[in-house]
């Protein structure tokens, strides 16, 4: 569910930022999210566009690799492969948590940025709908 939101997020993220230099000196409006210190929301565009594809690559060799060893791990005893279940089934579990946190805290990161880019192009066009006379 988070990797759907995450990706969901980056997606509107690369779809409405069309000029991210619009972003160059504007810092985020809560000081609570900004541990990074003084990044403004370019250089946080940047790294959001950055890690997309570090996330889906590791997903995809992810999956690789628990498929490649499922293929050898087929010669273990069954006590100990009992005992490696439940510490690979805890260790899984850890790292899933884990994971969850930094994908929830990427969404909200990217959907705060997106949020202000439209703030941004708001103050510079006003409303397409109003009369200009």
């Amino acid at each position: 569910m988070a990797m759907e939101q995450y990706f969901s997020a980056t997606q509107k993220m690369e779809q409405e930022v069309m000029f991210p230099s619009l972003l160059r000196g504007v810092f985020p409006q809560e000081k609570a999210s900004a541990p990074e210190g003084n990044t403004d929301l370019y250089e946080r565009y940047q790294l959001l566009k950055a890690i997309k594809p570090m996330v889906e690559k590791g997903l995809a060799s992810v999956t690789d690799q628990s498929q490649s060893s499922a293929d050898t791990d087929t010669n273990s005893s069954s006590d100990d492969s009992d005992t490696m279940d439940a510490e690979l089934e805890e260790r899984l579990s850890h790292h899933l948590a884990g994971l969850q946190q930094v994908l929830t805290h990427l969404t909200r990161d990217t959907n705060a940025l997106t949020r202000r880019y439209s703030q941004i192009l708001e103050q510079i066009s006003p409303s397409e709908g109003q009369p200009s006379w």
